[in-house]
């Protein structure tokens, strides 16, 4: 065989390959058990559509896992995620749904462990130097407490579900930063919170690749739809649902973070 040939017959045998994994990656999406842990960022809080039974949870038809799961049919799907959740709690309350067949977990945890709407409602109601403040001793827990309490949440999921890919989601940035806001809080106190998003973000980010886990950022995604962009996928202050506030809207979930989730799967 000439070296043409040769190189033409490992050609086709390359895209062949190629096209056959290609037509593969439905099924192995269908093949899932997929289990989507968390807090009200994955329960899909500020989406509306409430299932009855998820009740205070929360659990949103339009929140990323449901959007994911109705896209892909995965082989069966277990939807856990409660508003108000903490590290804590998802260990405690969660992890029932997972066994040594799960095949994929996503999770959202941590800021309610730093106190997010204790944090959020001093910015709004109290001086800028009390929000400044509070952030800052947001801050110095997820540098101090958070780290542990992450380790031990992954690790109980890990237990749990030793074969699973476990996809970690961050959180976005609340504001665009010299936006279209001409009132609410000053611009150093939407910095100062920006600021807290990206601490957090990356100590769950290192935490998780410590766990081997994958950690996907959504700020990308949420770039240019902050609050005060003009065309915001999160709640500012929703004082006829308070719940709703500082959470992604449907679109924030369809456009946000399902994109964020799915290209870790």
């Amino acid at each position: 065989m000439s070296v043409r040939s040769l190189r033409a017959s490992v050609l086709a045998f390359v895209m062949g390959a190629a096209a056959v994994l290609g037509m593969a990656q439905p099924a192995s999406a269908a093949g899932h058990n997929y289990v989507a842990l968390g807090d009200s960022y994955s329960s899909g809080v500020g989406a509306g559509s409430y299932t009855s039974e998820s009740g205070d949870c929360r659990r949103s038809t339009k929140a990323y896992p449901q959007l994911w799961a109705a896209a892909n049919a995965p082989s069966s799907f277990r939807f856990v995620a409660c508003s108000g959740a903490t590290t804590s709690s998802v260990s405690s309350g969660q992890l029932g749904a997972l066994n040594a067949s799960t095949t994929l977990v996503s999770v959202t945890a941590g800021g309610n462990d730093m106190g997010f709407a204790d944090v959020m409602q001093a910015c709004v109601l109290q001086s800028e130097a009390t929000c400044v403040s509070r952030v800052n001793s947001a801050i110095s827990l997820m540098n101090s407490s958070l780290p542990g309490k992450l380790d031990t949440m992954y690790a109980n999921i890990r237990s749990r579900a030793p074969q699973a890919r476990v996809v970690v989601l961050g959180y976005p940035r609340f504001y665009k930063l010299s936006g279209s806001c001409i009132a609410g809080l000053t611009e150093t106190e939407r910095g100062a919170i920006n600021n807290a998003s990206d601490v957090m973000n990356g100590v769950i980010a290192k935490r998780a690749a410590n766990s081997g886990f994958a950690f996907s950022s959504v700020v990308d995604e949420f770039t240019g739809h902050e609050i005060c962009s003009g065309d915001a996928w999160l709640h500012s202050v929703d004082w006829l649902n308070i719940s709703n506030s500082y959470h992604p809207k449907a679109i924030g979930q369809s456009s946000g973070y399902l994109p964020a989730f799915r290209t870790s799967v």
